[in-house]
């Protein structure tokens, strides 16, 4: 009687389906840059200028309803669009559709606001 070997695989292995592991910041953000290619207009320097202007417009003060808390940091303020522009380049550099709010109404509120609107 012979020995008994194992096979080789067959099949290679396959990618994710689902896109990075939850945790894998780096690989979900270069996943997020090529789906979403214009994310790369946040590095644009007419686009920080844009935010710091609308920060200034809007005295370093949190525009969502209740909150007005006043922050002199920038990296904790969110330049944020009231309507999502959605690869809309005019949109997205529009002075007048942009808001300042500290980075918990973004990440609370904000978010929920506009998960809500992808389920319709």
């Amino acid at each position: 009687m012979g020995r008994l070997t194992t096979l080789k695989p067959t099949l290679d292995t396959l990618p994710p389906r689902l896109g990075p592991a939850p945790g894998d910041e780096q690989d979900r953000n270069k996943h997020r840059q090529t789906a979403e290619p214009w994310r790369k207009w946040y590095q644009l320097v007419r686009w920080k200028r844009l935010r710091i202007e609308t920060f200034k417009r809007d005295l370093f003060t949190c525009q969502m309803a209740g909150c007005g808390k006043i922050e002199g940091n920038t990296s904790k303020l969110i330049c944020d669009h009231v309507t999502p522009h959605k690869g809309d380049e005019a949109l997205f550099f529009d002075e007048k559709n942009l808001q300042t709010l500290c980075k918990p109404c973004h990440d609370t509120f904000k978010q929920r606001e506009e998960r809500s609107r992808r389920r319709f």
